[in-house]
This record gives structure tokens, C-alpha cells and sequence, in this order.
């Protein structure tokens, strides 16, 4: 692991979450669950069967953007990785959508104005969009790369055809804002929306780290277990 990078294998856990609470999703995601005490990053994803420098790779990465990242692709569990982007499309799907689609149903009166009625329409559509991405993803991408790393090599298919299709899904949560900004009618109080635009915003950039996660980490390295198998059929 770059001895550079941020956070180290040494780093106590707790300070880790302390110093960027936003990692308390990546940990989920890695299914580490609090109450780890004083135990360092290492001793934690050992004691939870983590591969601990996938769990390093991902937090550095999320906290740094993707500076260095060719330096540490030798080193990440591909399954422990799969895994990580599987639990993170269940989150999103399970939870933070439905959980942002209830606090707008309840910050809104659908009865009451067009807008209304555009809001939750407009945001049904988007989250069958994403729906359809991530289980291509779940179906599609990570089945081909099981048989990847199986030593199975695909003639019709190939990480870079995903990484051309791959497109940027949060950007139309910048249109539904803009919806709920510029025209929801103003009330006495508003709270409730509020507390769901804020989600909004979370959820925007929760998806963009996603996303690149899977570009400037996944991707690549999945490109070099291709390299690999062809230069080894050669």
C-alpha cells in the first residue's frame, strides 16, 4: 500500500470514522459493524474476514479521489471489491431511495399542485433508471467477472463494454433539485422538504463516489486480469 496515502493499516478504526463520518457507509458496505473499540483498520477487517487493503484502497480513494490508484490495483480482493459495489446497490435500492421517496410523499400534497405530481413522477423514473443499471450490473458485469477470475475468459463480452455504457447516474437528481428549488410552491413551513432535498444532495454524491469507484478502481482492475488471461492463452 502507498505509504502516502491517508489512512493506514495502523490507523485505529475509530479515528478513521471520527476524522470522515462519511466512511460509515463504506464500512457497512464491507459489513463492519461499530464497537470495534481501539482495534486498528487491520485488526477490525481481519476479525470480519476483509480483505484490508480493498477496505484501505476504497476509503483512501473516496477521501483523496483517484490519485494514485494504479499503485494499489495489484493489492484489492476483486471479490471482496464485488462485494463492497453489491452491498452498496442494495443500499441505494433497499433503503436510501425508498427512504427519500417517503419523506418526499410526506413533504408534498400531490393533490394540491402540478408540481407535486412532477416531483414524485419525476423521481420514480429516475430510480427505475438506476433500478435497471445496477441490477445490469449485479446480473451482467460481476457474473462475467466470477468466470473471470475462474480462469473463463468470454469471446462476446468484456469489462470495456461496460465501461462505455457506464454513465454517470446521479446527474438527473441535479434536474429533480432544480424542480424542487425553483418551482414547489413556498409553505410556512418546510421542514420536511428540507430534510429531503438535504437526502437529495447526500444521495447525489453518495451515487457520483459510486460510480467512480467502479470506473477508477473496478474497471481497471478487471482490465488487468483480461491482460493477463490473454497473455497466458498466448
Amino acid at each position: 500500500m502507498d505509504k502516502q496515502l491517508k489512512y493506514k493499516e495502523t490507523d485505529k478504526m475509530s479515528d478513521l470514522i471520527c476524522e470522515n463520518y462519511t466512511l460509515l457507509q463504506v464500512m457497512s458496505r464491507f459489513g463492519l459493524s461499530l464497537g470495534f473499540g481501539d482495534k486498528t483498520v487491520k485488526e477490525v477487517c481481519l476479525l470480519n474476514e476483509v480483505d484490508y487493503h480493498t477496505f484501505l484502497a476504497v476509503v483512501n480513494f473516496i477521501d483523496e479521489g483517484y490519485l494514485r490508484m494504479e499503485s494499489t490495483l495489484d493489492e484489492l480482493s476483486i471479490p471482496s471489491l464485488m462485494n463492497y459495489l453489491q452491498q452498496a446497490h442494495s443500499y441505494f435500492l433497499d433503503f436510501n431511495l425508498p427512504v427519500i421517496r417517503r419523506k418526499l410523499i410526506d413533504a408534498i400534497d400531490c393533490s394540491e399542485n402540478d408540481v407535486s405530481f412532477l416531483i414524485l413522477k419525476f423521481y420514480d423514473g429516475y430510480v427505475n433508471e438506476v433500478r435497471k443499471h445496477m441490477e445490469y450490473e449485479d446480473k451482467m458485469v460481476f457474473k462475467y467477472v466470477e468466470s473471470l477470475l475462474k480462469g473463463e475468459q468470454s469471446l462476446n463480452y468484456s469489462i470495456s463494454i461496460f465501461a462505455k455504457k457506464h454513465n454517470q447516474i446521479e446527474a438527473k437528481l441535479t434536474e429533480l433539485k432544480n424542480i424542487i428549488i425553483k418551482y414547489y410552491p413556498s409553505k410556512p413551513n418546510n421542514n420536511l422538504l428540507n430534510a429531503a432535498l438535504f437526502d437529495i444532495y447526500s444521495c447525489e454524491k453518495d451515487l457520483e463516489s459510486h460510480c467512480k469507484v467502479e470506473d477508477y478502481m473496478f474497471v481497471p482492475a478487471i482490465l488487468k486480469i483480461e491482460k493477463n488471461l490473454a497473455n497466458n492463452e498466448n
